[in-house]
């Protein structure tokens, strides 16, 4: 690896490459090229500006956004003047966007437009540092509002005025940009508490794509079809960074609801994506006949793809099978917001189903004494921001402890258990891994999505999403009722039934382990709840605080 930084990286793939597309984008419902040359030339534009607003090396800016092409072009100019960048989930509430602005102390924000920047205006008297705030789309700005407000447009038009000097000084900045230097603070997205500031360095990122990329196997002409959010350390660093470094074309897709038809559109190589997604595919996919469903599923993703990628949750082994009989290799990895994010990942070329891979180039993986992994190497974070107490909780010698449990096998696949603080102990003793459990459950095709309780309880019993089509039919079959009081199925034979299905499972298990009683909710669990996070991770903690009243009545 040659460059120092991401900006030598990016800045090298775009003289390199020039005229030929780096990036393609939906524009009125219409997909339009943006050339590696341009992309330069506007992150270029956009650093001066930020300069010329008095932005220094090591300032903060946040971006609060959803996915689109400025997305990318802004993280490329605040890096360019020495700073580093705060990305925000889109989804944050005021309070949410209040704290990490905050706590940050970020000096200016680009949004998306007025959605945004109203969360902005709403906590401004609570962000005495931030000064300045430029809006990919246009908005109204409230009568009396102190913060200097700009469009895009005017921010590179600020560049464009600044003449030769402004662009000297950024050669100067990016010549100054040591490795070790931070790049970006991201925000964990916390079960309980504030968010942590997960500080990378550039040498963590740019390393990580570069590595990950070396196993990615990818070749000019190559095209990514991008959709998961890019505040988020996965599409940060393999949607955005790893494919820069690769060469490759990135689509956007306009957003999670087109997907199915910006796949027709593009007919890309590669798609990365969650679990979730996977998963939703295949439940429809699964109810047309065997013999028509692996000619479905290659139809869906299109004719030139040639691998999917999944990372962010536990991926079922019965949706990554279905994927691979149908001929569509569906690989699996594995890492945390604090690495960067790849500590392991399967491969076109190294691939075992069950396990999230080998680990990558220069990193380190080991089993500690109580099952946790630990991992060692360039990915591992600077530390939390403003937090020194916690970082040296989490990285001792140089060890990342990641909290999650798993085995190494002879070949060095890595294999993940469970969350160590998800593992919880029944009243006689029984030691369970939840997500074990929950990977068998979704299994069945009446499931959708499950989560395990029983700490401390003498039984297991679980919140069950179900499949509500195939539910419904079940309705008419039993003939019964589908009746609904306070969010839950109260119908006495369909809870049977879903029981019975259970039952059939968890033979898989022993008796301690088995899931003796289930609630079933009559939706699916909300990102806008809190019950997601932002890959559509489910998160247990919140779920089961949420629901604990009405999990406790099944043990009275």
């Amino acid at each position: 690896m040659t460059d120092r930084h991401l900006c030598d990286l990016h800045r090298g793939t775009a003289n390199r490459l020039g005229s030929q597309t780096a990036l393609k984008y939906k524009q009125q419902g219409v997909y339009r090229d943006l050339s590696w040359a341009d992309y330069r030339q506007q992150a270029d534009l956009a650093a001066v500006g930020l300069i010329s607003l008095g932005v220094n090396a090591g300032d903060r800016i946040a971006i609060l956004s959803e996915n689109r092409v400025e997305w990318f072009i802004a993280d490329h100019a605040v890096l360019s003047t020495g700073a580093a960048d705060v990305p925000l989930h889109a989804p944050l509430a005021t309070v949410q966007v209040e704290y990490q602005v905050g706590h940050s102390e970020c000096r200016g924000i680009f949004v998306n437009g007025q959605n945004q920047a109203d969360k902005v205006f709403a906590a401004i008297a609570s962000l005495p540092t931030l000064e300045f705030m430029v809006s990919f789309e246009s908005i109204s700005v409230p009568e009396g509002c102190t913060l200097n407000v700009l469009s895009w447009e005017e921010l590179k038009d600020r560049g464009r005025q600044a003449g030769a000097a402004a662009v000297a000084e950024i050669a100067q900045r990016e010549a100054a940009i040591q490795p070790t230097d931070l790049a970006t603070i991201i925000y964990t997205s916390g079960t309980t508490g504030q968010p942590k500031g997960v500080m990378l360095s550039h040498h963590n990122l740019l390393s990580n794509a570069v590595a990950t990329g070396k196993i990615s196997f990818l070749d000019p002409g190559d095209v990514l079809l991008s959709w998961l959010p890019y505040s988020h350390i996965y599409a940060r660093t393999v949607d955005h960074y790893l494919t820069t470094s690769s060469e490759i074309i990135v689509a956007l897709a306009e957003s999670l609801d087109t997907l199915i038809d910006d796949l027709k559109a593009i007919q890309p190589t590669w798609l990365t994506a969650v679990p979730r997604f996977y998963e939703k595919v295949w439940n429809n996919i699964k109810e047309s006949p065997p013999s028509e469903q692996a000619a479905k599923l290659r139809e869906l993703f299109g004719p030139r793809i040639k691998q999917l990628t999944s990372g962010g949750a536990p991926l079922p082994r019965h949706v990554c099978e279905a994927y691979f009989a149908a001929g569509l290799p569906l690989l699996e990895g594995y890492g945390l917001t604090e690495s960067s994010p790849v500590i392991a990942f399967n491969s076109l070329r190294s691939c075992r189903i069950g396990t999230v891979g080998q680990a990558i180039d220069d990193v380190e993986v080991r089993i500690a004494d109580d099952g946790e992994i630990l991992t060692r190497g360039p990915h591992v974070m600077l530390g939390y921001w403003k937090n020194t107490a916690a970082t040296a909780e989490v990285i001792r010698d140089g060890w990342l402890l990641t909290g999650d449990v798993g085995t190494l096998d002879d070949d060095g696949y890595l294999a993940i258990t469970d969350r160590k603080k998800d593992l919880f102990v029944t009243s006689a003793g029984k030691n369970i891994a939840p997500s074990e459990l929950e990977r068998l459950l979704v299994s069945d095709s009446y499931i959708d999505q499950a989560v395990v309780y029983g700490d401390g309880r003498h039984f297991i019993s679980a919140l069950i999403v179900p499949n509500e089509k195939l539910l419904r039919q079940a309705v008419q079959t039993l003939g019964c009722d589908w009746t609904v009081d306070l969010g839950f199925l109260t119908c006495e034979k369909l809870n049977a039934f879903m029981q019975s299905r259970i039952d059939l499972v968890m033979q898989a298990v022993s008796q301690p382990e088995r899931v003796k009683k289930c609630l079933l909710l009559d939706r699916p669990f909300q990102l806008a709840d809190g019950e997601l996070t932002a890959t559509m991770k489910v998160r247990r903690r919140h779920i089961l605080a949420k629901y604990e009243r009405e999990l406790e009545a099944l043990y009275e």
